[in-house]
């Protein structure tokens, strides 16, 4: 009785090792797959073709409300972009879920501070995840051709989410300087494109919020809240 049941936990064993492998081959080519279709639209900043919009995505903003490093890289490439003629308004997306933490008007202060009118300017209060940012630039914003601006290792997810979503997406990475814990940050993004690969794909939930259009050729101002 013994053997048998020795036979059955090696049999057992044996199995979840098998799926445990299968499982991890999945994960890392879907990985492969999602970073791949993002690679093929990643741009220079002089190469990158003409859009609707630039789409800045959120990063952390401080307590005393100043930007991270690599928020701030983000929403200067953005701006240079847009001083270069490649889209003539900009969508900045991030999360401002309460009060006392504001991503989106952190950065439409700066680009105001650099002269940028705030007409061109649209804040997205509710990008709460990259696939909700994308998701209401297309159905809040109304825009078709949109240039994503973020790190390189975002990047990449970005542009496949806008591309299931049916956007003309392009992207420019902001790396402008050493941001640490990187390691990790491409660990994360792993399990980020697992994930969203079967948001966008598959499930294509909507976001938390959605509401009336906001069309991105109109008045930026119509977004502001204070």
């Amino acid at each position: 009785m013994s053997e048998l049941s020795g036979k059955r936990k090696k049999q057992v064993t044996g199995l979840l090792g098998i799926l445990l492998a299968v499982l991890a081959v999945g994960f890392l080519a879907i990985n492969h797959y999602v970073a791949g279709v993002g690679a093929r639209h990643t741009y220079s900043g002089e190469d990158v073709p003409e859009a609707d919009a630039i789409l800045v995505l959120g990063a952390y903003v401080r307590p005393d409300g100043t930007m991270s490093d690599m928020l701030r890289d983000r929403v200067t490439v953005g701006y240079e972009l847009y001083l270069n003629g490649k889209a003539p308004k900009m969508i900045v997306s991030g999360d401002h879920g309460r009060h006392e933490y504001d991503e989106v008007n952190a950065m439409k202060d700066y680009l105001k501070g650099q002269g940028m009118g705030g007409q061109d300017i649209f804040m997205d209060h509710a990008g709460f995840s990259t696939y909700e940012s994308l998701y209401r630039a297309r159905d809040i914003f109304q825009v078709k051709k949109v240039i994503i601006v973020t790190q390189d290792y975002h990047l990449r997810r970005a542009l496949f989410i806008a591309r299931e979503l049916g956007l003309d997406a392009g992207g420019v990475a902001s790396d402008r300087r050493d941001y640490g814990q990187m390691a990790l940050n491409e660990m994360r993004e792993m399990a980020a494109r697992n994930k969203d690969f079967w948001l966008a794909k598959v499930l294509k939930p909507k976001p938390t919020f959605l509401g009336d259009a906001i069309p991105v050729w109109g008045d930026g101002r119509a977004t502001d809240d204070r």
